[in-house]
């Protein structure tokens, strides 16, 4: 018999806010958190703009050895999974260790350990790369040190997908404990690409905005859209078995209720023109929790401000929802973030989790110009406020890789 899954922990640090609740309430108002980049010279470089943590304490939350030890992409999940954890009221005493896993991915890994330590050797010779340069250039030391933190003791599993990794992370913790091999899991993905290693390889793929003014560059389904902006983060959820959740008194902020995973088997950059895959990877995830097309309210879009992903995905939705696509309300989150990679898929599940409990539906800032090919209602500039029962997110990713979850509105034993 399949169990419940339901959500009981969040965790969040992003380029506009640096908890949940600070992002949810910044991306409602409309905050851009894109910005010309600070944290090193982008003199060389073509791109200047990304979406950057800012004011985050990392020594609020891990000693100075770990943080010095450590990839900022590991401290990045560490810091949202500690989030998540203290959110969800759980006690070590709570669960059986062997039963909580980790499903906490990246889609790059410790960029900053690959370039540093590149560099040195090609620079300063081998005797000058770090004891630490493997272990934190490798993607499952992100749920490696949230492991640790912990004492969880259940699989760390990284499922490395590009820009759905975070989704299919979630998609794959909501399988294993609603089959009944696990109680709870950190479920979700860090990315930290900014740097120069990070912005001259997309910029190379000609993916990045050539944008030079911030408050334009991430403009998702509109016309002018001319690349996505980089953006870095992290979010975690804590998934629960329902059971598990009601015993020990847990809150319950939504529950997990279907997931499709799908690749489209076409080109490693660039979508399917015809939406299959990700038309395919929706219908599965409203079959697999039995949902109706018009249960669903919102949806939390892929949205990169890139030529194709915005209007192939634009086709997918219409695809898989056929008229009621337009009763949608569809927003991406990435005009404030950026692209935050293999963290995206959890900061915008999130949103959905969000977007549930209050109603709240966020913008697609930075909009001005109506592409034909995307004319769906993309919730443009401004919050709408809306009653809810299901919420979708949509991530796509290199490779071809489709991923799309659905959450619904909490109604306890309903």
């Amino acid at each position: 018999m399949k169990r419940r899954v339901v959500v009981t922990g969040l965790g969040a640090i992003t380029p506009v806010g640096n908890t949940v609740d600070e992002t949810f309430q910044n991306l409602i108002k409309g905050v851009n958190g894109i910005d010309y980049i600070k944290s090193f010279d982008t003199s060389r470089l073509k791109v200047k703009i990304a979406g950057e943590i800012k004011g985050l304490d990392f020594e609020q939350y891990l000693d100075k050895r770990e943080i010095r030890r450590s990839d900022r992409v590991m401290v990045y999940g560490t810091i949202a999974a500690m989030q998540a954890f203290e959110d969800s009221g759980l006690k070590q005493t709570d669960y059986d260790p062997y039963r909580f896993g980790v499903y906490v991915t990246s889609g790059i890994g410790g960029l900053d350990t690959l370039q540093e330590d590149i560099s040195n050797l090609a620079l300063k010779g081998p005797d000058r790369v770090s004891p630490f340069f493997i272990p934190n250039a490798i993607v499952n030391m992100v749920g490696g040190m949230i492991s640790i933190k912990f004492g969880v003791k259940g699989p760390n599993l990284p499922i490395v997908t590009a820009c759905s990794a975070a989704t299919n992370a979630l998609g794959e913790a909501f399988r294993a404990i609603r089959d009944g091999y696990l109680d709870l899991a950190f479920a979700g993905g860090a990315e930290a690409p900014i740097n120069e290693t990070g912005i001259a390889g997309f910029s190379a793929l000609r993916a990045l905005s050539i944008e030079e003014d911030p408050s334009k560059a991430s403009r998702p389904f509109d016309k002018n859209r001319n690349g996505f902006v980089m953006g870095e983060g992290a979010g975690v959820l804590i998934l629960e078995s329902y059971e598990h959740a009601i015993q020990r008194g847990a809150k319950i902020y939504a529950e997990v209720v279907g997931y499709g995973a799908t690749s489209d088997a076409f080109h490693m950059t660039a979508p399917d023109d015809d939406a299959l895959g990700l038309t395919k990877a929706i219908e599965i995830a409203l079959s697999d929790g039995a949902i109706k097309k018009e249960d669903i309210g919102y949806i939390n879009a892929h949205g990169t401000s890139t030529l194709l992903n915005d209007k192939i995905e634009t086709k997918g939705i219409k695809n898989a929802f056929k008229e009621h696509a337009y009763q949608l309300n569809i927003s991406s989150t990435k005009g404030a973030t950026g692209h935050m990679l293999g963290a995206t898929g959890a900061i915008e599940s999130i949103v959905c989790i969000k977007s549930l409990l209050t109603g709240l539906i966020p913008p697609t800032i930075h909009y001005e110009t109506p592409d034909p090919e995307c004319d769906l209602n993309y919730t443009i500039n401004h919050y709408v406020q809306k009653d809810l029962t299901h919420a979708m997110n949509i991530n796509v990713g290199f490779g071809g890789q489709n991923a799309v979850i659905v959450f619904k509105k909490y109604e306890g034993d309903k």
